[in-house]
């Protein structure tokens, strides 16, 4: 299957690199150099993903990002941050970013990252969608699959990709643990070493987001070790 990626990049040398490695895995590729040409690009026709620069001539990654997340139509994106930007890292992420490299990174982990986005995907739409989408429902919780929305105690809780793939791949196995790794492969499909700390910013977010008390999580609970997992009531754990 050809791939459509958007690259919003306005260094040259670099968006020619990622344009010559992402053509050679067979995808189709257009380049943006500036934030108004990406915006145009991104509302111009359907996209596998659009990798995108924070750092941009005009409107920037960020509001960019945000301009995406207004769309109907879901598109991964994946973000490139300067080393040292943990702001922008986190309000990427919030404003609905699925993954991010922090520059300069090495052609090899960016290519692993869109490879693993790939993969979520094409899970969505494998036979497991039917599951995916049947509703959840734990105390005050609720969680509808097929619009991606989350409820607590009948308020809309406004979920970024991630943390929402988190909480629904815990809250469909309640009860059982999963190791900090094996979470990491399965939300954003790598375990590299180092990147424990991504996940623990999600849940510390994602706690924040949907529990009464994130200090006595009744939700997302930490076991302690090992990971995490889902327990439907009472309070649990603590990070």
């Amino acid at each position: 299957m050809k791939r459509n990626i958007l690259v919003v990049e306005d260094e040259k040398d670099l968006a020619r690199l990622l344009e010559i490695h992402l053509r050679d895995m067979g995808a189709e590729v257009e380049v943006a150099r500036d934030g108004e040409a990406g915006l145009a690009a991104a509302l111009s026709r359907p996209w596998d993903l659009i990798i995108l620069d924070i750092m941009l001539p005009g409107m920037d990654g960020l509001e960019l990002c945000r301009r995406i997340r207004q769309r109907k139509e879901y598109i991964p994106v994946l973000m490139l941050t300067a080393r040292g930007s943990e702001l922008d890292r986190v309000l990427g992420l919030e404003l609905g970013a699925d993954d991010y490299v922090t520059k300069p990174f090495s052609i090899r982990e960016l290519m692993a990252r869109v490879k693993a986005i790939f993969r979520r995907s094409d899970a969505l739409g494998s036979g497991d969608t039917f599951a995916a989408s049947k509703p959840i429902r734990a105390g005050g919780l609720a969680i509808d699959g097929e619009r991606r929305e989350v409820l607590v105690d009948g308020r809309n809780v406004d979920l970024t990709a991630k943390e929402y793939d988190l909480l629904e791949r815990l809250a469909r196995h309640p009860g059982r643990v999963y190791p900090r790794a094996q979470l990491l492969e399965l939300v954003w499909g790598y375990t590299y070493d180092g990147y424990e700390h991504t996940l623990v910013s999600h849940v510390n977010r994602l706690r924040r987001k949907i529990e009464r008390d994130p200090s006595r999580p009744r939700y997302v609970v930490t076991v302690r070790g090992v990971g995490y997992k889902f327990a439907e009531q009472g309070p649990e754990g603590e990070e």
